[in-house]
């Protein structure tokens, strides 16, 4: 460790830090991150392998090692000047739905990147967070955040919806291990294409990189690979084409509810990465489709809002719950087809 410290000051490097979840299975080291570093090319990652700045548990990594549960996985990687070295704040206002000494909520807006990264440097919700902490005077500390204060867990680019962030390096491992444990109550309101036959039920399916388009996920059932992932969820009301449904999440991964409900036959409406800015159910009838096209025009996202969040307080122990309401655009695509399905029945 000492060489890469080293390396560490003499040049500019990016600094990645993984503990292996307890329900993964076996699995190479590249593979692995593959999984964890979605804009990291394969070759980049054996490259560092071999360089040496891939550790398992402090020692140096091989090319063919395989993972296992609570493994504790660095990576460092070459940041070429002129990147950001640190999170820059920006004056992006933010939605504060609850904040004391130890934590922060907010309610993330639809389009907005959680954190920097390739392509995205700035403009994102951690560059807003930085300022908005700036502007209280507390200190922005790297250690575990890893230069990106106070978070703790993302959501989607295009999902709307809750979020909690650290103040503190106490509150940061606190909620840390509680996402780790998979104790976080998470619900979100998803709208789907298709009548789903039962009013409830669970998903169950490994998670992991598609074979051959890195940006997307998949569902791979016998387990042999990607990562153990659940998904509950309740119907909440149906539109004859596309049904309204409640996720809970009792598991954490990439796009897991966009992967799971498309696995079952129940695309995300609007979802462009996995097929469903396409009309998938309904009539050939042009009226119709004309309906749906300008209904994804009112939505121009996937229709997902992360809407509850539960939890242990990191200091007081109390158990906390936030919900907040659907954002105006998810709220009209609903409305739109309320009023399509009273439409229908009047013609019935």
């Amino acid at each position: 460790m000492e060489k890469h410290t080293q390396e560490k000051k003499e040049k500019h490097y990016e600094y990645h830090e993984y503990l292996v979840d307890p329900k993964q299975t076996p699995i190479r080291i590249d593979k692995y991150l593959m999984d964890k570093m979605e804009k990291v090319s394969r070759s980049k990652i054996q490259t560092a392998i071999k360089a040496g700045f891939v550790k398992i548990n402090y020692g140096d990594a091989k090319p063919n090692e395989k993972i296992k549960p609570y493994d504790l996985i660095t990576v460092f990687f070459y940041r070429p000047k002129g990147n950001h070295d640190t999170v820059v704040p920006e004056n992006i206002p933010i939605d504060v739905v609850y904040e004391d000494d130890d934590i922060l909520i907010v309610n993330k807006k639809a389009g907005m990147v959680v954190h920097p990264g390739i392509g995205n440097w700035t403009g994102t919700l951690v560059n807003a967070v930085a300022y908005y902490l700036k502007e209280q005077k507390i200190p922005i500390k790297k250690g575990n955040t890893s230069d990106r204060p106070g978070l703790v867990h993302r959501i989607d680019k295009d999902t709307s919806g809750l979020l909690i962030l650290a103040k503190t390096e106490e509150a940061m491992t606190h909620l840390s291990k509680q996402f780790f444990d998979h104790t976080i109550q998470r619900n979100y309101t998803a709208l789907v294409w298709g009548d789903i036959e039962e009013e409830k039920g669970t998903i169950k399916g490994h998670i992991g990189r598609h074979p051959t388009l890195r940006m997307l996920r998949t569902v791979y059932p016998d387990g042999e690979q990607g990562k153990d992932a659940t998904t509950h969820y309740e119907v909440l009301e149906r539109f004859y084409y596309v049904t309204l449904v409640k996720c809970s999440l009792e598991t954490g991964r990439t796009h897991q509810i966009r992967v799971h409900m498309k696995h079952k036959g129940h695309t995300l409406f609007n979802d462009k990465r996995y097929g469903g800015d396409a009309v998938l159910k309904g009539t050939v009838f042009s009226k119709y489709k004309q309906f749906v096209l300008n209904t994804f025009k009112v939505m121009p996202r996937h229709a997902l809002h992360a809407r509850t969040l539960g939890f242990i307080h990191p200091r007081t122990g109390e158990e906390m719950f936030f919900e907040t309401d659907l954002p105006e655009d998810f709220q009209n695509a609903v409305d739109r087809w309320r009023s399509y399905l009273q439409s229908r029945k009047n013609l019935e």
